[in-house]
């Protein structure tokens, strides 16, 4: 069935990824506008003159609903150290879902294991949030090992992988491997290599992927 004909429940996807770097963000436009849903961070760390919710407005349009992040510091770094740059300790009972009727796509930082504080990590606050994950993989050498080794990190939460998004171009024997082992009812999304990030190329490869719906 395709996902517009079925009823309109609210949808709650986590962006996270196997690592840094790999398109966590592109692929939140992506899902942002493939899902008609809201966009939000929460946390920001490092450039917030063009922030991931900026970026997200000029790739998928300014009527697109970003909700304010939950913290905000100026150093690009790990969320923890940049916190304690500020003197803040970021507190996960303080971030909590934005109030919305709309689905929402919420991006993590970096990968599962991120700290966030001195004990608590990126993969503490999808589990506090209690939300399904779509978990961003590109192809580098050690990916296999990341991407199942955050599949296993996942499973021992509880933690539902809705997505596995292949961002670019795999070897096929890499995309076997991968594929083999996600857990079932898990949809795999491919979104090709982009040369230039414009609202054109990323609504172009939304409607490939609701065309394949």
């Amino acid at each position: 069935m395709n996902l517009k004909d079925k009823k309109q429940e609210q949808k709650l996807v986590f962006v996270t990824g196997i690592g840094t770097e790999i398109g966590k963000t592109v692929c939140s436009a992506i899902l942002t506008k493939y899902l008609n849903a809201d966009y939000w961070k929460p946390v920001q760390s490092g450039d917030l003159d063009f922030s991931d919710s900026i970026k997200i407005k000029s790739w998928v349009g300014e009527e697109v609903i970003c909700h304010p992040e939950a913290y905000r510091f100026k150093l690009p770094v790990s969320p923890h150290q940049s916190a304690k740059e500020e003197g803040i300790k970021i507190n996960l009972n303080e971030i909590r879902l934005p109030e919305t009727r709309n689905n929402l796509i919420a991006e993590g930082a970096g990968g599962l294991m991120v700290p966030l504080n001195d004990r608590e990590f990126i993969i503490d606050l999808i589990e506090k949030l209690n939300i399904p994950v779509a978990l961003v993989v590109r192809n580098y050498l050690g990916c296999i090992n990341h991407t199942l080794l955050s599949m296993m990190a996942l499973a021992q939460r509880k933690i539902r992988m809705e997505y596995l998004i292949l961002n670019g171009n795999f070897p096929p024997d890499t995309e076997n491997i991968i594929c083999k082992n996600i857990h079932f009812g898990t949809r795999i999304l491919r979104i090709p290599d982009m040369a230039n990030l414009t609202p054109e190329n990323i609504e172009h490869v939304t409607n490939k992927l609701k065309n394949n719906d």
